[in-house]
């Protein structure tokens, strides 16, 4: 069977939540490749919902197996505290969690380095959540890091404490003028997390790699967006690890041959959090219907989100960065309201039309946006399950977007709810 990835085409919250969950139905294992606790998955199912920060959305669906690649980034009191909720409301998980032993943890001092250096940067603050993800994945690449598989073996972990605290204590206490950090206290608390995740710990790529080899139905699940992205993202106002599809594969072990679709989701708009150029943003009263229809606020900090219109030089860009080989269109209720629809066709850079996504901050930060626009269809679609019951202008919007970014649509979302999901063709080969 083939290995499906699920990419967001935008700046994150594009709704991945929600279709992960609705394609897990037909999965038998889903992995959440990249990432931490610094992006939430909002879910709603049976009109209750559910915010998932790190488990993987097909963990909703009973039988299905769920692995935390070593791609991710881990904070264990969050993923404690996620653990506690799913159990509270029901959901069993021995035996169908598991976490990497080669996933890194996130550590106090990740949360202290995470704060002083955005503050450190002044002006330049490229708006981080202040979780440690960013110093996690740096200690990664640098080789510092600690990963679950240390927490299996307390005298190596306590050691690799030790040492790492003495490294940035240096640098909390000289540079920052902070509080260092108790190495024993710091011991101590991490050894409560491990007696609690322990036995969800394993080979997370040997899990993968059998449920393939088993003719299983695997799906890949990351965070955030395509322009988050450490590489091809709006550098530095990105995230800290590989938000693309081909970060699949590096996060979950999974080899480029087994990946046999990248389906993508697109927002009906666009919206960003936090600093770094956004060239259809709405500061404007348009903005803000957007914002309130759609609920605009992360469900992991609260923070309120930019709103704008959807971009296709962004969104083709996204298209052959992932290899998207269908679309998932979210939030098309969120758009009901409005009398006119704008679409970006194109950029403006120095009185030239431009149609290629800039690559470098200061062209991206100069261009104007140039716009095609489309008649609303002012009712609400939120009761639409069929392609033909949405209005005609409502398909002429999703038809010509299909046609500019030349991907085809699968799907639909009209609402948070499951069921609100309209089927235009199947975005998993068979």
């Amino acid at each position: 069977m083939p290995a499906l990835v699920v990419v967001g085409m935008q700046w994150g919250d594009e709704g991945k939540g929600k279709i992960v969950d609705y394609l897990a139905q037909r999965s038998d294992l889903v992995v959440r490749h990249q990432g931490g606790n610094n992006a939430g998955h909002t879910l709603v199912v049976n009109g209750e919902q559910r915010v998932l920060h790190l488990i993987p959305s097909g963990i909703l669906h009973e039988g299905k197996v769920c692995v935390i690649g070593n791609g991710t980034v881990i904070d264990p009191a969050v993923l404690c505290k996620e653990l506690d909720g799913l159990e509270a409301a029901g959901y069993v998980l021995e035996g169908r969690l598991f976490i990497s032993d080669c996933a890194h943890i996130i550590m106090p001092y990740h949360k202290v380095m995470d704060l002083c250096q955005e503050q450190f940067r002044g002006t330049q603050k490229i708006g981080t959540t202040g979780r440690g993800i960013g110093p996690c994945y740096a200690d990664k690449a640098d080789r510092f890091g600690i990963r679950f598989g240390d927490l299996i073996r307390p005298e190596l972990f306590a050691q690799k404490v030790e040492i790492a605290l003495a490294y940035k204590n240096r640098i909390i206490t000289s540079l920052f003028q902070e509080e260092p950090l108790d190495p024993d206290a710091v011991i101590a608390e991490y050894k409560a997390y491990a007696e609690r995740l322990l036995p969800y710990v394993a080979d997370g790529a040997t899990i993968v790699h059998d449920a393939l080899a088993e003719g299983k139905q695997v799906m890949c699940e990351g965070a955030q967006g395509c322009m988050l992205d450490i590489d091809h993202g709006t550098f530095p106002f990105v995230t800290s690890s590989t938000t693309l599809a081909g970060g699949a594969c590096a996060g979950s072990g999974i080899g480029p041959a087994d990946v046999t679709a990248v389906v993508g989701i697109v927002k009906a708009y666009t919206t960003r959090v936090g600093a770094g150029p956004f060239p259809t943003e709405l500061e404007d009263e348009t903005g803000e219907t957007l914002r309130r229809i759609g609920q605009e606020f992360g469900a992991t900090t609260g923070r309120p989100r930019r709103c704008g219109w959807i971009d296709i030089v962004q969104l083709r860009r996204a298209a052959k960065l992932n290899g998207t080989t269908s679309l998932v269109i979210t939030k098309g209720d969120v758009l009901s309201e409005l009398d006119t629809i704008r679409m970006c066709t194109g950029y403006s850079l120095n009185g030239e039309r431009i149609v290629v996504f800039p690559t470098q901050l200061v062209d991206l930060e100069r261009v104007e946006p140039i716009y095609e626009e489309m008649p609303g269809w002012k009712c609400d679609i939120s009761d639409c399950l069929e392609w033909d019951a949405l209005p005609e202008a409502a398909r002429a919007y999703f038809n010509r977007l299909e046609e500019l970014v030349g991907v085809p649509i699968a799907m639909i979302s009209v609402g948070p709810g499951r069921e609100q999901t309209i089927e235009c063709r199947d975005p998993i080969p068979t």
